[in-house]
């Protein structure tokens, strides 16, 4: 029962198929971008995961001090340029309120040709070029500002926004603090300051910021809010509530401190009043992307997928370069089976945000479950070209070298990925699959072992474990793993199948029969259980509906060679059946196709053997070399029937070799073999290959 992992970014459980996308990371909207005319403007759209982004501050229209000053007793036609370049003026702030950005743009360009020289106009346009990301011309024109008066803070300020945006936080420090030092009292600097400390993630020194913002201003909600992200990210849970309760006492109609606080309780995992507060938020902000992309979320989390989708829809409706909504739309697509529009949606996602890495991977599985898997290959190196680390496209790449038999690079993948990570289970999980296929259970035990520590609770990897047990004779350790799987998880078939196959090898063959029993009642159509039922029910000799259940399985095994999978009657059981002796033939050419695959996987050149020399020729006399292999040395029927056998050679023309691939179980039986073979030999702590080349 083992079975590949595939990753989305969280661990996935081996025996089925449960794969799945993590989540995105949930985005806490912080402050917003805001125009002083005098006083605060209308909160623009938070930043994702951020504290408040630009602050824009900009003079009353037309009563800027600095700008030119008309000359005394003009004439009329200077007195109706002066009127028309305020009328502009007046216009272009109004289209800024309201979002016209281009509009106002217009009627700031006309003021600029007028008077290149008015610096509240030229604070103006650097904040239009900022709303249009322009961010070159934002600066370009703060600048020119700052060239006329050298002291006007509130072009630092914005000059600072504009850096941060492109990146350079430490120069928009820099800017903040020059404006700061030319205004102790600029409470939007030191907001925005406290933004850029975070980024940083100097978060004590952000703190201070947004207290001595609220200490010029403790009405300042943006500070309020931005402070109670501060707290949270600390782990201080119940100041950071403080901060946005006090930021809603203030403004009741905030809906950033609405979404803040939806965040907590997501977080808490208390998910109604997380969706409560989230519908608040976007009641008082119809536009408010982020708070629209977390109600998804939620929805997610309670397994509502259709509503996930609107929101997500609506998310993209207010911001139609939304990556991260695309990447948590197509979730919903891949784990509705929906590949096309989960890789049309993943692809969106990644042309408005070429350096999301989650999208490259989560695209890569939605390509490969598609069947396009060089395309999935492409998307996990664009991952890792971004990411040379990224865990879960280091397995999912060893994943598909795994299913192309190439087990050195799969093997390579799955070890690079364990060493970049200690908290991921899956490529502990594949790598143990590998040792186990090659022998080397040592290695496998240690695997699944490491993939208890990080999840105690994974029942896979214990009836994995149990599996490799089994297979190396410890079966008693093998039973404790399988009861405790099925303990975890009761309703697990496999489970409790593999307990009754250790029951059956232990002698304990009546309570074999009820867990066979139990796991065909949680799986009816469940292949191994029901053929290793019938074989347990034959051991005791119980005859009840034999016919029935011979069919059922003839009928199984016929299914199973048409659909080339490995039969689940082993060849040794088909002989001593009552079915198609050219059935029982095509089994044993299925478990011999499927021992060459696996033999593959090692990479051996092939053995270079000498060239065959008469056991009596010319009189000269070797002897003929016979070597046995076996798991059964020990208390099982072959050493009952063939005890003797091995002993009984004539040492004068034979030499015999026992290779025992199981550790010694303290029997008479296996003290026997081992004292009458010639040479007896302990290989069940080497791996598969070495004893190849050891026989060989």
């Amino acid at each position: 029962m083992l079975s590949l992992q595939q990753q989305h970014g969280g661990a996935v459980a081996a025996g089925g198929d449960a794969r799945h996308h993590a989540p995105q990371p949930s985005v806490l909207g912080g402050g917003a971008d805001w125009l002083v005319f005098g006083g605060r403007a209308d909160l623009e759209e938070p930043a994702r995961n951020a504290p408040s982004p630009a602050l824009f501050l900009l003079p009353p229209a037309g009563l800027d001090d600095r700008a030119a000053q008309p000359e005394p007793n003009p004439k009329p036609a200077q007195l109706a340029g002066a009127v028309d370049e305020e009328r502009h003026l007046a216009l272009a702030h109004q289209n800024y309120r309201s979002g016209k950005y281009r509009e106002a743009l217009e009627h700031g360009n006309v003021v600029y040709e007028k008077n290149p020289r008015r610096t509240d106009n030229l604070l103006l346009l650097g904040a239009i070029y900022y709303q249009i990301r322009n961010y070159d011309m934002c600066i370009a024109k703060n600048e020119e500002a700052l060239a006329i008066d050298p002291h006007f803070a509130e072009c630092y300020g914005n000059m600072a926004n504009a850096w941060k945006e492109k990146g350079d936080i430490d120069l928009a420090i820099r800017y903040y603090l020059t404006a700061i030092q030319l205004r102790p009292n600029f409470c939007d600097a030191w907001s925005n300051l406290a933004s850029a400390y975070t980024r940083k993630g100097r978060l004590n020194e952000a703190a201070q910021c947004c207290r001595q913002a609220l200490a010029i201003n403790p009405r300042l909600v943006d500070a309020h809010s931005n402070l109670g992200n501060l707290m949270k990210a600390q782990g201080f849970i119940q100041e950071a509530y403080s901060c946005y309760i006090e930021a809603l006492r203030i403004d009741p109609h905030f809906a950033i401190a609405w979404s803040n606080l939806a965040g907590l309780f997501m977080e808490a995992g208390d998910l109604d009043k997380a969706l409560m507060y989230y519908k608040e938020a976007v009641k008082l902000k119809p536009s408010f992307a982020d708070a629209y992309l977390n109600q998804g979320n939620v929805y997610k989390a309670l397994g509502m997928p259709q509503d996930a989708i609107m929101c997500y829809q609506r998310a993209l409706q207010a911001r139609p370069d939304y990556a991260m909504a695309y990447g948590n739309l197509a979730t919903i697509y891949y784990e509705q089976g929906q590949l096309d529009m989960a890789i049309r949606c993943y692809n969106q996602a990644i042309v408005y945000d070429p350096q999301f890495i989650e999208a490259y991977n989560n695209m890569g599985n939605a390509l490969k479950d598609a069947g396009r898997v060089e395309e999935a290959i492409n998307c996990y190196r664009s991952c890792l070209a971004l990411q040379a680390n990224h865990p879960q496209a280091l397995t999912n790449l060893g994943n598909i070298y795994m299913e192309w038999n190439m087990i050195s690079a799969a093997t390579s993948f799955y070890k690079a990925a364990i060493s970049v990570t200690s908290g991921l289970s899956s490529p502990l999980n594949n790598l143990a699959v590998i040792y186990k296929q090659q022998g080397n259970y040592a290695d496998a035990i240690t695997c699944y072992t490491e993939v208890l520590r990080i999840d105690p609770t994974a029942a896979d990897a214990l009836v994995n474990r149990g599996n490799t047990f089994k297979e190396i004779g410890r079966v008693n350790e093998a039973i404790q793993d399988y009861v405790q799987a099925a303990t975890i998880r009761p309703n697990m078939p496999e489970a409790h199948a593999n307990l009754a196959s250790a029951y059956k090898d232990s002698g304990h063959v009546e309570t074999a029969i009820i867990s066979y029993k139990q796991a065909l009642r949680l799986r009816p159509d469940f292949p191994e259980a029901t053929c290793n039922l019938l074989h347990t029910l034959q051991c005791v000799c119980d005859w009840e509906n034999r016919d029935g259940m011979f069919r059922d399985v003839e009928e199984i095994i016929r299914r199973q060679i048409k659909m080339s999978v490995l039969p689940s009657v082993q060849p040794f059981h088909a002989i001593a059946y009552p079915i198609d002796p050219l059935l029982a033939l095509e089994i044993s050419r299925k478990y011999a196709a499927h021992c060459s695959l696996i033999a593959s996987r090692f990479g051996l050149p092939p053995f270079v053997h000498p060239p065959p020399v008469p056991v009596k020729a010319e009189g000269k006399h070797c002897r003929l070399k016979v070597g046995y292999v076996s798991s059964d040395f020990g208390n099982h029927p072959l050493s009952h029937l063939m005890g003797s056998v091995f002993g009984m050679h004539d040492r004068a023309n034979i030499e015999v070799f026992c290779y025992a691939l199981s550790q010694n179980d303290g029997t008479e039986w296996r003290q026997r073999i081992q004292s009458e073979a010639e040479h007896f030999v302990d290989v069940s702590a080497m791996t598969s290959d070495n004893i190849a080349k050891l026989i060989n």
